[in-house]
């Protein structure tokens, strides 16, 4: 299920007709349950919550549900927002980590969450997905830059062209900026 069947407003027109807040702003009880992908084309699981970050004002973590049947032993992730692209063509995330990468990921049990505002926890999971905390405009490990593109995967130049992939060479993706 899309952002675009959760779209009880109809807030998600067509960006054709120029209305609506579009890709680029969008409701985050519509993302919740929007799927992830990598760029094998591989289901990483769905978005179970956004996590904001009260003192920045910014979205913080997007918790990602991985792994097990029926949603039955699944293994939760906080995923950095900026590690999350926007596939607009697709109606889903990317994030740029194989399976077993993720399998390794610093996680938890739905049942115990982590204290997500601490120092320790923060430095971890930057780390592993190779983002800065709260840094607009920061570089990743892999030398993508965060939070600059204003564009997402759809041919419409008005939502700009920063590919913001470093060098995997697609082009058009939205850095998290939502």
């Amino acid at each position: 299920m899309s952002y675009l069947d959760r779209d009880t407003y109809g807030i998600y027109r067509s960006d054709d007709d120029n209305q609506g807040p579009g890709p680029r702003l969008m409701g985050a009880d519509t993302l919740i349950g929007e799927d992830v992908y990598n760029r094998q084309d591989e289901d990483l699981g769905d978005i179970k919550e956004i996590m904001l970050d009260m003192r920045s004002g910014q979205v913080a973590y997007a918790v990602l549900s991985f792994g097990g049947w029926l949603g039955m032993g699944d293994k939760l992730f906080a995923v950095p927002w900026q590690a999350l692209q926007l596939d607009t063509a697709n109606k889903r995330f990317l994030l740029d980590v194989s399976k077993d990468q993720l399998k390794n990921a610093p996680g938890f049990d739905e049942d115990d969450w982590p204290d997500m505002a601490s120092t320790e926890f923060n430095t971890q999971i930057h780390n592993f997905y190779g983002t800065r905390q709260n840094v607009p405009g920061g570089v990743t490990s892999t030398g993508s830059v965060m939070g600059t593109g204003t564009g997402s995967l759809q041919s419409d130049p008005g939502y700009g062209s920063s590919t913001g992939l470093g060098s995997t060479g697609s082009s058009n993706i939205d850095r998290g900026n939502i």
